[in-house]
């Protein structure tokens, strides 16, 4: 059955130019499939994606301080 659904979904778009309406009601049919995350599972994983960006944005700036450091001592001016 999926077959037959994919074949006449591709013969319409053979058929058929590109039609807005119809494109923006597939759009809202699809954005219907989304599960969308409740917003305390959304204020956690933003807190996580923000304390991670910072911690690893941290230890680059150190990373490179030390190496700055260190390479001033070996090749001094």
């Amino acid at each position: 059955m999926a077959k037959k659904d994919a074949s006449e979904i591709q013969e319409k778009e053979k058929t058929a130019g590109f039609d807005l309406k119809n494109f923006f009601q597939e759009s809202k049919e699809e954005l219907n499939k989304v599960v969308w995350p409740s917003r305390q599972q959304l204020i956690s994983e933003s807190a996580a994606v923000i304390l991670m960006v910072t911690l690893s944005a941290t230890l680059i700036y150190l990373v490179d301080n030390f190496f700055s450091w260190l390479s001033g001592k070996v090749f001094p001016l």
